[in-house]
Formats: structure tokens, sequence, C-alpha cells
């Protein structure tokens, strides 16, 4: 990795190679059950006991370095309004078809962000603001790979700080052969090191490569094949089995939202639909990665109608339903939603109506034990030049691993301490 190198206002080419790379490393890569010895492994190696009261995390990578400033405006702040003369959210009170909708006597949702509306006045949407990496990276690459080990510069980390729960922590159900799953092509790293563990871009359509007409043929042949020989190649091949059994009873074509819930078809909202389908199956999945991307706006941003309008739109909808699915006047279900990027963005629009690589960015926390209806924040202060992180962008004032190491303890009751190197300070996101 070039460790530490800041690609600020790269254009971004950067991304572009990188979401390649890790298309083609990853889905190369990736084993069918990442159960792996972790790298990094901390000194107690297993929590006590399952508890069966624990949440399901639903993480969600927002990739790009998604602009926190347009996700949650500062409609109070003069200083948003100068540094973003055609960007900017139309305070509440403009009139303005455009304008944004207030979440207090500060901070506003804009109107693609309406989607959440519900969940935050629920109480269970917690907005956290200035939250991010404290090691000053603007390379998605860097960025990316510290997010998704829960390190600030160790790069010599490997595994992933959600495959290391997983691997502290007693299954909820011991038998269940599927412990955690990313819907996508390759297993993001934020899930390296976990057990029973499979990356799927598409759980409803989930088989063994080939032909439909020998899927069960190939199936039985995996288990006889594997039956009477050696972990771990039997367990794996049993598991895959079971897995497929277990997938292919859910029926998600037939799957109905409660609440009347409506999930874009985007593959963003088809991925929250099939994950509220096998959290509702009870299969015994503790751990669902979902990625978005869309959110390098270096160029023509447009938060109000454009491109950013689209993708904040398809975030804040699909999570809406999941939320009106799942949580909402239901306590059935112990869930846990998290979203978080790599970075924010400038303070300052560019010369393209867009914005470059910035820190301090925006985090959303949403369950029914987290301390929601609010904008949670630290030492934030206006956004004028002077108080700014190298006079250009929110400063880092909430150490991401502060939230995720507080709903590991607190929501995934695990005791276990999983971030190398670092002591994490609870914040207030779980109630």
């Amino acid at each position: 990795m070039s460790a530490y190198d800041e690609h600020a206002n790269c254009g971004c080419q950067e991304y572009n190679d990188l979401s390649r790379r890790n298309f083609i490393v990853k889905a190369a890569g990736a084993a069918v059950f990442a159960g792996a010895v972790p790298e990094w492994v901390p000194k107690v190696v297993m929590a006590s006991s399952a508890n069966g009261a624990r949440d399901v995390i639903v993480n969600i990578f927002m990739r790009g370095g998604a602009d926190g400033l347009s996700l949650c405006a500062p409609f109070a702040d003069p200083n948003y309004y100068t540094a973003r003369p055609t960007l900017a959210i139309p305070r509440p009170d403009s009139g303005s078809v455009n304008k944004g909708t207030a979440l207090d006597n500060y901070w506003m949702f804009p109107k693609a962000m309406t989607g959440l509306v519900p969940a935050f006045l629920g109480g269970e949407l917690l907005v956290v603001h200035g939250a991010g990496l404290t090691f000053s990276s603007r390379s998605h690459f860097d960025a990316q790979h510290f997010i998704e080990v829960g390190s600030a510069t160790d790069d010599t980390v490997s595994t992933g700080w959600l495959g290391r729960h997983l691997a502290t922590s007693w299954p909820l159900n011991p038998a269940a052969p599927l412990r955690a799953l990313a819907i996508a092509n390759g297993l993001p790293l934020t899930l390296d090191g976990a057990p029973l563990t499979i990356p799927m871009p598409s759980p409803p359509t989930f088989a063994i490569g080939g032909s439909a007409a020998t899927q069960t043929a190939r199936s039985a042949w995996l288990a006889n094949e594997f039956y009477l020989d050696q972990d771990p190649a039997r367990a794996a091949a049993l598991d895959v089995v079971s897995t497929l059994s277990l997938l292919k009873a859910i029926n998600f074509p037939g799957y109905k939202p409660s609440n009347a819930a409506a999930y874009p078809t985007s593959s963003f909202g088809t991925g929250l639909r099939s994950a509220a389908a096998l959290i509702k199956a009870g299969i015994g999945v503790e751990a669902i990665q979902i990625d978005i991307g869309g959110w390098d706006t270096h160029v023509a941003e447009g938060p109000l109608t454009g491109s950013l309008f689209n993708t904040m739109s398809d975030f804040s909808n699909s999570i809406g339903a999941f939320w009106a699915d799942v949580l909402q006047g239901n306590g059935t279900y112990n869930v846990t939603l998290v979203a978080m990027s790599e970075f924010g963005r400038n303070v300052r629009e560019n010369g393209n109506q867009g914005t470059d690589h910035g820190r301090g960015g925006a985090m959303f926390v949403m369950g029914h034990h987290i301390a929601g209806g609010k904008v949670l924040t630290k030492n934030f202060l206006p956004l004028a030049t002077p108080n700014l992180q190298d006079g250009q962008d929110v400063k880092v004032t909430i150490d991401h691993r502060d939230v995720l190491a507080e709903i590991v303890a607190n929501r995934l009751q695990n005791p276990v301490q999983i971030w190398p190197g670092y002591t994490p300070t609870f914040q207030g996101v779980t109630k």
C-alpha cells in the first residue's frame, strides 16, 4: 500500500483504479468461507458466552467519500452558504422547492434525505457529524483500508474490525452454517477473518455456478464427495450445501415487507430488501455488509437535482424502507444499522461545482437501542476558515472507532478489545 500519500484534488482516477482493483482482487481471492485465523488477534480469544439478545449488525460502506455537509447540512451557519454559493441546501424557512427539513435549530436533511426523516423523528436514527479517521489521509485507498481494519495508521493489520468481532464471539445460533455475508461480488476487508462468512451479490439467486438443471445434482455431489474427507475441507463443503438449502427455503421473490415499506429497485435497495428477508428468516446470520458507491463528487455534484441528489435519495429511501420494514413499531428484531464513508469533502465547493476530498464526515446509526433523534457532535465549530482542518475541512472530532466500539460492546455484546493499539471512548451512541 502506498502508505500515507495524500491524493487531494486528484480528479479521482485513484478511485476508479481502486474500484477495479477491489473487484478483481476480492472476486478472485475470496474463499467460499473466510475462516482463516486473523493476522491480528486480541489477547482475549473469545467472549465468555453467547447472548441471544445481541443485535444483528448491518454495516453500510458509502464508498467514494460522502459529502457530510450535503447529507446533513448546518443551515444555521452562514459560513456554510458563503463556502457553497451553488451547492448549499436552501434553509428550511427559505420557501424554496428544494428547501431542507430541519432536524433541530442547526441541522437539516436535504430534500433527497427525507426518506430518513420518519426514523429520525421516531428516535431510532442518530447522525454523527465530524466523524472519521484521526489520521489525515485524502487517499481513497488508504482511508478505506484504515476504516475497514479499524486502525488509524497501522497498515500491517489485514483483518477487518467486523471480522474480528465475529472471530471473538460465540455464534448466536451454533448450528447456523452462515454467520455473516457481504452482498457483494467479493468479500470486503471489513469482514476479513470472520468465520462462516461468504460474499454473494444476490442472495435470492446464490448458487453453485453452472446450469440450473443440474443444481441439485451438483449440490449432492459436493456433499457426498467431501463427506468422508477431513476438516476444514469437509466442514466447508457441508456448510456450503447447508447455506444453499437455507437460502433456497427463503422466499425472496415473494417476500412482503412490513408497514408497506417500498424498497427502491436499485442494487442497494434490493440488497437491503434481501437483508431484511434474511434477518426475519432467523437463520442465524449475525452481520451483513452492503456497499453503496456514487459519492466521489468532484464535478457537478448536484445535491439539489443532480448526481448526488440521486445517490442520497437511493441511500435514504432504501434505509428508510428497511427501518419501516424491520424496526418501525416492531420489537421482535434486534438490529443495529451503521453507515459510514472513508472521509467527507472540502467545506468550500471547487470551480467545477463539486467538492474535493476532505476530512470529517457524517455517520448514520439506526436501531431500537440507539440514542437517536438527534445530531451528535463534539466541539463542532462554525465553518469559518480558522476553525477548519488545514483551512478547508471539517475537523474529525469523533473517531469512527468510538462509535463502532460502543456498538460492538453494548449492542453486539462483545467485551473483547478488537481495536489494535486503540482504547475507544464511548460517545453516548447507544442507550
